[in-house]
């Protein structure tokens, strides 16, 4: 890879963090007069209909999952759907910033269940980093504090998710198309929030309500194509730090969008699951054969 190839390719990793953390800030907005489920439901059909637009100009629209890929793709769904819904509802009442940085823990958790699930070889280093890394994650949730209360718990449990979520897609055989299996994901997530909104109490949307929806659509949408084109661009090496800038968006968004600053402990927290997540990556890069 050239340099200007792995500058585009960060700028592009910039792009997609920059729309899954301006998705977010749309989503926290619309629930504040809607309910959950029917904020799920209603990005989930423009998210859905922009994706199969996609897969109809790969040609992935119509596609056929291998047996030994349909369990896969169905355990991965079932993570993406309990990630979103632990996610949103942990949004709705934390600061931006704060479920942003819980979030940050995701290579670090991913690490450490490829070691005890999938066999994977951790050495002491990176041990001491995922060790380091969770400490910084407590910081930032502070357990026996009164800042500490079960959605706390719940954005550490959107994280335990999204771990299932990518340890399934590392399971996918190279033939199936991300954008089709991104689309199944989106369609499974709009049926389960359809079905959920109907034991809430349904409220019109606002047309401003209706205008964040779309944006929040095309946001995540977008952010998934520049994360992909990321990392088709440039070197994974250079590229993947860069996703840790979703962290800097959530910090100014939080407090232009919402008035929220995080205090000293969390952003020293969010420092050392940063500082670790970065760690772990280049460790298990230099691991590998060639690396």
């Amino acid at each position: 890879m050239t340099a200007s190839e792995n500058t585009r390719a960060a700028v592009m990793m910039m792009a997609g963090m920059a729309g899954f953390t301006l998705n977010d800030t749309c989503m926290k907005l619309v629930t504040q007069d809607l309910p959950l489920f029917q904020a799920i439901f209603l990005r989930g059909l423009g998210t859905s209909m922009l994706l199969a637009v996609l897969c109809h100009l790969q040609g992935a629209l119509h596609f056929r999952v291998a047996r030994g890929d349909r369990a896969v793709i169905a355990w991965r769904t079932l993570g993406e759907i309990g990630a979103t819904v632990c996610f949103l509802t942990a949004l709705m009442h934390m600061p931006l910033a704060n479920v942003t940085a819980v979030l940050q823990s995701l290579p670090l958790a991913v690490t450490l269940a490829g070691a005890l699930f999938l066999g994977e070889a951790v050495g002491w280093r990176r041990w001491l980093a995922i060790l380091a890394g969770f400490a910084g994650v407590m910081l930032i949730v502070r357990p026996g504090t009164e800042g500490f209360d079960r959605y706390s718990v719940l954005a550490l449990g959107a994280v335990c998710f999204v771990v299932l979520r990518d340890l399934s897609t590392r399971r996918l055989t190279p033939g199936v198309s991300s954008a089709a299996v991104a689309l199944v994901t989106a369609v499974a997530i709009t049926l389960v929030a359809a079905g959920a909104s109907v034991f809430e109490s349904w409220v019109w949307p606002a047309p401003g309500n209706v205008a964040l929806l779309l944006a929040a659509s095309v946001l995540i949408v977008g952010g998934y194509l520049f994360i992909v084109l990321a990392m088709r661009t440039g070197e994974i090496a250079v590229v993947a730090p860069f996703r840790y800038t979703g962290l800097l968006w959530a910090l100014a968004l939080g407090w232009a969008v919402f008035g929220d600053f995080p205090a000293l402990l969390t952003l020293l927290g969010a420092a050392i699951v940063v500082g670790t997540g970065i760690f772990t990556f280049y460790r298990e890069r230099a691991a590998r054969p060639g690396g």
